[in-house]
């Protein structure tokens, strides 16, 4: 099956207001920065992003909020570390004014609430945060001795990955470090949407070396290597 779309704006085009979206990257590796900004243009409202952070390595995600088109944000490293970057920062202070709603996960909790949604495992236990405000109005069980938190697995409707090659069937091929959070969030999603750097025929990648295979992912745009204060990326 044929999965290349013709350009970005075909690929979202049924991207819906009050969508839960996932955004692949760790900071500025393997973000998906033209999917953003095309869905940016498109004016959708009311979104649930999940994403590592806002715009801090991804800029372009400033101009969902900017354009206030999300609602809610489900992050674990949401604000820049500075105070006076904070205090200029789009994204924080629309969470301080509460235009925004935001839920923050460390980094194990946040990529395996994406994992068991893609294996189909509703919920999980864990000790990060038990006897913390993070406890607060979750249940907590005792296994050894220890305390742990059940936490729900995330799915999401659609999932916005970057990958460095990818195939007309829609396998994946990431790069060192934006391996990242992308697989997990393509398996979690109901439709992923892949922007690739270079595309190739089926059949033109090493099946040993596939991150994503293609039965996770809907649609593939080629869309060259981005760029970031001038330079090429090459997908790191």
């Amino acid at each position: 099956m044929d999965k290349v779309y013709s350009s970005v704006e075909a690929a979202i085009e049924d991207v819906f207001d009050g969508a839960i979206i996932a955004f692949g990257g760790f900071f500025s590796a393997g973000r998906p920065a033209a999917l953003t900004l095309a869905l940016s243009k498109r004016g959708v409202k009311n979104l649930t992003v999940v994403v590592q952070q806002v715009g801090t390595g991804n800029e372009e995600m400033l101009e969902l909020v900017v354009n206030g088109q999300i609602k809610r944000a489900v992050c674990n490293y949401p604000f820049p570390r500075s105070a006076s970057k904070g205090a200029r920062h789009p994204f924080e202070q629309a969470v301080r004014k509460g235009e925004i709603g935001l839920e923050i996960y460390p980094i194990g909790t946040f990529v395996e609430k994406l994992r068991c949604a893609g294996a189909g495992i509703p919920a999980f236990y864990t000790a990060a945060g038990a006897g913390t405000v993070v406890a607060e109005g979750k249940e907590v069980r005792v296994f050894n001795g220890i305390e742990y938190l059940l936490e729900l697995a995330l799915p999401v409707d659609f999932a916005f990955v970057h990958a460095w090659k990818g195939d007309h069937e829609g396998n994946l091929v990431y790069r060192f470090t934006a391996q990242n959070y992308n697989n997990a969030m393509a398996m979690a999603a109901k439709v992923t949407i892949a922007e690739v750097e270079t595309l190739v025929e089926t059949g033109g990648l090493n099946p040993n070396f596939i991150h994503t295979p293609g039965i996770f992912v809907k649609r593939v745009v080629e869309t060259g290597k981005p760029e970031l204060s001038g330079f090429s990326l090459g997908g790191i």
